[in-house]
């Protein structure tokens, strides 16, 4: 029996850009399997891990619902049409990429949840990270994104290796010391997962490169060390529209957020001003437990996607506090500041600013 499947346009790109399959069965499920024999990108798009038609998607029989029938075992006879009819939202599609044998592979386990799909999987190809960091925040955070296969990532710093990063860099290794941190990074990386797009910048971010730098990318990740820059990252993200991806850390203790999203807080309506000169001491003063930033530096990576991705819920209006010590987690309400300097009603910060701060106040919790 000749059966015809109508395709609708967000799906044709999985079937070589058909708009309808020819298929000889019986069944509605025979001619859905008949077409995934050919096309198999549409079996993750169309069915879940259960073989089940996924919850947005409908198949029509001519005019009729299947599920109004007997689903996939309704019977169809020669001249019938199968339309696919998934739901659509308006506005911008994902840039059309696609993933070669080795990628579908690579990211299988992705591919089969159904919150990130073929689609979503694309989706991290086509996105771009830009990470402010190389340390103990930046490793995690950066090899989870390169293996999560975030397109492009972005990284900015300006340091050496130094044995000291050693018990918490996971980015670095022996050999690498004395080497610029970026040089051990891009390469770590890129051994990691061949298929991501490394950019590297070795110069200290300032007000003068800041909001070019942003406009880049889709999510900023700060895994900074002081307050001068976290303060900047946070000014340039609210003014260039990017949110904020945060992490910080202290000893046994981390914060985690996302700062600058659309309607949400930024990291001034949460700490208005950076604390004074010596209040925080410094990494080499303070001390980090070494494990500590990969806990915080892979949630960051966590936030990340889900930002990318737009999946789950992420932690807009929220502040997550860990202590490693309790192995405890605690959540905190951020509101919006109406009277915040950079994202309120009257803003008065119109353009990313350079910290003055002496040198002694330029700590800030550490990575």
């Amino acid at each position: 029996m000749s059966i015809e499947i109508r395709l609708p346009t967000a799906l044709r790109v999985f079937a070589d850009k058909q708009d309808k399959i020819e298929v000889d069965a019986k069944t509605v499920g025979a001619a859905l399997d008949q077409m995934f024999g050919r096309h198999d990108r549409l079996k993750a798009q169309l069915l879940g891990p259960d073989g089940k038609l996924r919850s947005f998607v409908n198949v029509y029989v001519n005019e009729d619902d299947a599920r109004d029938k007997q689903g996939l075992n309704t019977p169809v006879k020669d001249g019938d049409t199968v339309l696919i009819v998934p739901a659509i939202a308006g506005g911008s599609t994902v840039a059309e990429v696609e993933l070669d044998k080795a990628e579908l592979i690579r990211y299988n386990r992705h591919i089969i949840l159904p919150e990130v799909g073929l689609e979503g999987q694309k989706k991290l190809k086509s996105s771009a990270v830009l990470c402010i960091g190389a340390g103990g925040l930046g490793s995690p955070l950066a090899l989870y994104l390169a293996a999560a296969g975030v397109g492009r990532i972005g990284i900015v710093d300006f340091d050496v290796v130094d044995a000291s990063n050693l018990q918490r860099q996971i980015l670095h290794d022996t050999p690498s010391v004395g080497t610029p941190k970026l040089q051990s990074a891009k390469k770590r990386l890129q051994a990691l997962n061949p298929h991501v797009q490394v950019e590297t910048y070795e110069e200290r971010l300032t007000s003068a490169n800041a909001v070019e730098l942003f406009r880049k990318y889709d999510v900023i990740a700060d895994g900074t060390d002081n307050f001068p820059t976290r303060y900047l990252v946070n000014d340039a993200c609210v003014l260039t529209g990017k949110p904020n991806a945060y992490g910080s850390i202290f000893r046994f203790e981390g914060q985690l957020a996302v700062f600058g999203a659309k309607d949400g807080p930024c990291y001034r309506c949460l700490y208005p001003e950076p604390p004074p000169p010596g209040l925080v001491p410094s990494c080499a003063e303070g001390g980090v437990l070494g494990v500590l930033p990969g806990v915080i530096g892979t949630m960051q990576a966590i936030e990340t996607i889900k930002l990318i991705l737009g999946i789950g819920r992420p932690l807009v209006g929220r502040l997550m506090l860990y202590d490693a010590l309790e192995q405890s987690w605690r959540t905190l309400k951020v509101k919006r500041n109406p009277a915040c300097p950079v994202c309120g009603d009257n803003p008065t910060i119109k353009a990313p600013i350079d910290s003055r701060l002496s040198a002694a106040s330029r700590r800030s919790p550490p990575t």
